[in-house]
């Protein structure tokens, strides 16, 4: 354990004491400040769920774990067996496409470093849609469906139903079921892929919480080897952004399922860069929905994570 962890494990007890002495937030603040109330994370967790169905619900694990702010099966969010099919290290980082954000009166070293930031393939936001309640779901991008050209004349890019069956997106699973059991002869079936050629992927598991502290939702993952045994927290740092592995990223336990440590994107400078992103859209004439809050908190969640291929949205400009 290096001295980052201690830090931060430090810093995580004396916010469980923080967020149980903070009040509830009740007033919209997400436009001047970047942070969601409960209401409005239940309402952009729902526009997620219906144009992505790879995300859904999810309750707590047992009453203890039930924050009443939120609805009993609403708890938290979560995506299963999210294919990762390249290590970070195997990546090449090209310097102009990355961004930095920095916040009003930050210090040197407190910036967020959006490593695709003006990679138009990578660089994934939410659909725009009315707000007509029968959308057709398999048309939209999300989803899989191929969907129609916009009025920008683009498209979304083809979905592999395929690849999603194989990655284990439609296993019915019981959600408070994390740990996954070695599949038998696990060295001889991976010798055997390599024989044949066959790539062998980590898969994550995803999960997307309120925290009431911080007042925005907090990112949590864990990995699976492709034997679906879990992978150790340095096995998972192979998969995150080397800006971001040792200073972000913390080992904690989640608030809504028992016994269960998952690594989380630390939630300090979500809100500001949440803000930061809201007022581009301001500077360029757009207007960001507070149902499409998650897509945007999922857009520069990437930065950290970006070989796990969660995020199937479209390209949107800032």
């Amino acid at each position: 354990m290096n001295v980052n962890d201690l830090v931060n494990q430090f810093k995580s007890a004396a916010l469980s004491v923080g967020e149980y002495l903070t009040p509830v937030l009740r007033e919209s603040k997400f436009r001047e400040t970047g942070v969601l109330t409960p209401e409005e994370f239940v309402a952009a967790g729902d526009h997620l769920v219906h144009l992505c169905p790879t995300w859904s619900w999810s309750d707590a694990s047992d009453p203890s774990r039930v924050r009443d702010y939120l609805p009993m099966d609403k708890q938290f969010l979560i995506s299963r067996r999210v294919p990762c099919h390249h290590r970070c290290s195997q990546m090449s980082y090209n310097e102009s496409l990355q961004k930095i954000i920095r916040e009003e009166g930050s210090v040197d070293g407190d910036e967020w470093v959006d490593t695709h930031h003006f990679d138009t393939q990578t660089n994934l936001a939410p659909k725009e849609l009315d707000d007509e309640v029968g959308v057709e779901l398999a048309n939209t991008e999300c989803y899989g469906g191929k969907g129609e050209a916009d009025e920008s004349g683009e498209e979304g890019e083809a979905f592999d139903l395929d690849e999603y069956i194989g990655s284990g997106g439609l296993e019915g699973e019981d959600p408070h079921r994390y740990v996954a059991k070695p599949r038998k002869n696990g060295p001889e079936r991976a010798e055997r892929c390599d024989e044949v050629g066959i790539l062998r992927t980590r898969t994550y598991d995803l999960h997307i919480t309120y925290d009431k502290y911080y007042q925005v939702p907090r990112f949590w993952l864990v990995g699976y080897d492709e034997d679906g045994t879990p992978l150790t927290v340095d096995q998972m740092k192979d998969d995150f952004s080397q800006d971001h592995k040792d200073r972000t990223i913390t080992l904690e336990t989640h608030p809504h399922v028992a016994n269960l440590s998952l690594a989380t994107i630390h939630p300090c400078h979500h809100a500001s860069v949440m803000k930061h992103l809201i007022e581009q859209f301001l500077e360029n004439g757009r207007e960001l929905n507070v149902l499409d809050y998650l897509f945007i908190f999922l857009k520069f969640v990437q930065a950290v994570i970006p070989t796990v291929e969660y995020d199937y949205t479209r390209s949107i400009r800032f």
